[in-house]
């Protein structure tokens, strides 16, 4: 498993009720709905090699 760090995030409170739902669809946690779309925006966009662990904490 990669290391996790603690990173304090202020964030609109529109997007943070819509992660939150898309979450909730997909049956994550917030944190790994955040995780989850960080990481395929910068596999999309060649700033994350695509064999990175998809690792999202087991949270569902």
């Amino acid at each position: 498993m990669s290391e996790k760090k603690a990173y304090p995030l202020r964030i609109n409170a529109a997007v943070l009720q819509a992660m939150q739902a898309w979450a909730d669809d997909e049956l994550r946690s917030l944190n790994a709905q955040i995780e989850y779309v960080l990481r395929e925006a910068l596999r999309k966009n060649k700033r994350l090699k695509a064999t990175a662990p998809d690792d999202d904490g087991g949270e569902a």
